[in-house]
């Protein structure tokens, strides 16, 4: 695959975001190993990136970008090309049709089953990409007449095949490692429709640091999704609460309803409830 083509530049939300999508803390002090987490994580939600875009997002120079991707190398995550690197288990992933985050699947099913039950026959909902809104997919099923709006490509096959579902699907660009359409065009589809509820995704919840994510290409998508649901709740298992990651959509009152699991703390749940969001604990 040539240059242009494995490492071309992030569409949608770019390293040029806008202002009002914020950067997570501490970007530019963070330490090599740190950093070779964040830019992992990244990897991990693109499968690919480029030297140049890092070292802009990162603020350290392309030289270090360069030393960082070749320990990931030599860790066995990623392999470099030139102006770049792409995720190893990437290929396979696409292959076998399935998510790089198959971890804490127990207390995901868990919240799927809640967010499920919250679906009445006859809905339109927009279900985000993601481990745990396919657990939310998996146990719909069996409803009547609904209408799924997702940019999830394992989603739309899910549903796609229930009698009486209509899945609809954004254009954009093919994501392997979330097997999810993104980029400017679905960003645009996005805001030119209306659904009663959004089951939406993240990396990190956090109080002081909101909403945030490993990269900047989908936050303009993520945004537009909101923006078209009356109802946004955030299905994410305890592991990722008080987490933050590498870009921030924005605060915790852009949703109304915060589903986990029972490893959330009491201290927590009040803390988010003190907030004005609903906390749903999956048991």
């Amino acid at each position: 695959m040539s240059h242009g083509g494995r490492f071309g530049r992030l569409k949608g939300g770019n390293v040029g975001a806008r202002a009002d999508i914020e950067r997570g803390e501490g970007i530019a002090g963070l330490l090599s190993e740190p950093r070779r987490r964040r830019i992992l994580e990244w990897i991990e939600e693109e499968g690919s990136a480029r030297v140049r875009d890092l070292a802009v997002a990162f603020e350290v120079s392309e030289a270090t970008i360069r030393q960082d991707l070749a320990n990931l190398e030599k860790e066995g995550h990623v392999t470099r090309e030139h102006g770049g690197a792409f995720l190893n288990s990437m290929r396979a992933q696409v292959h076998g049709f399935s998510l790089h985050h198959q971890i804490n699947m127990e207390a995901k099913r868990k919240i799927g089953a809640v967010a499920a039950s919250l679906v009445a026959d006859g809905e339109t909902i927009i279900l985000d990409a993601g481990t745990t809104t396919t657990e939310v997919a998996t146990r719909l099923t069996q409803r009547q007449n609904l209408t799924v709006i997702t940019n999830a490509l394992n989603i739309a096959l899910i549903m796609g095949g229930v009698p009486g579902f209509a899945v609809h699907m954004p254009g954009g660009q093919f994501k392997a490692p979330t097997l999810s359409l993104s980029g400017d065009k679905s960003v645009e589809y996005f805001r030119n429709i209306f659904a009663g509820k959004l089951f939406l995704a993240t990396a990190g919840v956090a109080l002081d640091a909101g909403l945030t994510y490993p990269s900047f290409a989908d936050l303009q998508l993520k945004e537009a999704m909101i923006k078209a649901a009356s109802h946004v709740y955030l299905v994410a298992d305890s592991t990722k609460i008080n987490r933050s990651s590498f870009t921030r959509l924005g605060a915790l009152e852009l949703v109304q309803t915060f589903i986990t699991d029972d490893g959330i703390s009491d201290a927590d749940a009040q803390a988010f409830e003190a907030r004005g969001i609903e906390v749903l604990i999956a048991r």
